[in-house]
């Protein structure tokens, strides 16, 4: 059998719930992946894998955004960290990050830093099925000083130095996305980031999505479908599954919820105390909604609205 039918994932209906896809593909120990950047976070998945107490996560990212490996690093969960940057965007400095980097609460995590670019790579070279991709950039930082996995060799072509990064393979990439069909087809609107290489470079795929949509709509897109069927192994429409974070042309941020995030993370027992009261105080994501507020989601999605009237206006 060769690696691409290997690999290759069905064209079989794999909708299933957030419960049963995270308990289905993640394990203890899992190396994990999230796509989107910033905005289009699976803040659902992130959630759930707290909820089920998965531990001993080794995450790969490009960056973080807030809301994603920080709450699991909260918790304890996570093992190592390789990433290029993590940062609280307009919400101010993420404590929970700096107490897991800084002194090892609660728990201390192994950090396996990339610049941005160098942590595209590596999903790029996964993608590729080679095991590392060679880049300049890094040989202007201090980068490889530090992360001995990048190896710096003489070019056989002209001999001048040049850097090498490993490729990252995860066992589990979650994503996502505005919309998808029943057996996988994922259409991404606006920004892409690495999703595209993340979920061909990935053993397991979850693609989350605001909708699930007939295949027969995604056809008439096309070129709006990002991720193949192919890739992917589970279906999980979740509404307002990026919540705080936004998703473009479906609902915008929620500024006031994530401005209160950096006070109430400032000490190990706030940020608990949040996270009993937000994730494992909550059943699922629905009773998550339902304590956010209906009506504060659908004012979201009224915001985001206005602003695309407003950008096709001028």
């Amino acid at each position: 059998m060769s690696q691409v039918e290997k690999l290759s994932k069905p064209a079989t209906e794999k909708v299933m719930d957030l419960n049963t896809a995270i308990k289905k593909f993640v394990t203890n120990g899992c190396y994990l992946c999230w796509g989107g950047f910033a905005d289009r976070a699976s803040i659902a998945s992130v959630f759930e894998i707290a909820r089920q107490g998965i531990k001993d996560l080794v995450i790969t990212t490009e960056t973080d955004t807030f809301m994603q490996t920080s709450v699991l690093m909260g918790l304890g969960l996570v093992k190592k960290y390789e990433f290029a940057y993590c940062w609280g965007a307009i919400w101010g400095p993420d404590q929970v990050f700096r107490r897991a980097a800084e002194q090892g609460i609660p728990r201390t995590v192994e950090l396996e830093e990339y610049s941005n670019y160098a942590a595209s790579l590596r999903f790029l070279a996964g993608s590729l099925g080679v095991n590392f991709l060679p880049t300049k950039s890094l040989l202007g930082s201090d980068i490889p000083k530090y992360n001995k996995k990048i190896k710096i060799i003489d070019d056989p072509y002209t001999g001048e130095p040049v850097a090498l990064v490993p490729a990252s393979r995860p066992d589990v990439a979650i994503t996502h996305v505005q919309r998808a069909d029943a057996i996988g087809n994922a259409q991404i609107f606006g920004y892409v980031a690495n999703d595209e290489t993340i979920v061909r470079a990935a053993k397991r795929v979850i693609i989350t999505c605001e909708e699930i949509v007939p295949t027969s709509e995604i056809r008439r897109l096309p070129n709006l479908t990002y991720i193949p069927y192919y890739c992917v192994d589970a279906v999980v429409e979740v509404p307002f599954g990026s919540h705080p974070r936004g998703v473009p042309y479906y609902y915008y941020h929620d500024v006031p919820f994530g401005l209160q995030l950096p006070e109430r993370w400032k000490t190990e027992d706030g940020f608990n105390k949040w996270a009993e009261e937000w994730i494992l105080g909550t059943k699922d994501w629905n009773e998550y909604c339902n304590r956010v507020g209906w009506d504060r989601l659908n004012a979201l999605a009224r915001i985001e609205r206005k602003f695309q009237v407003y950008g096709e206006a001028r």
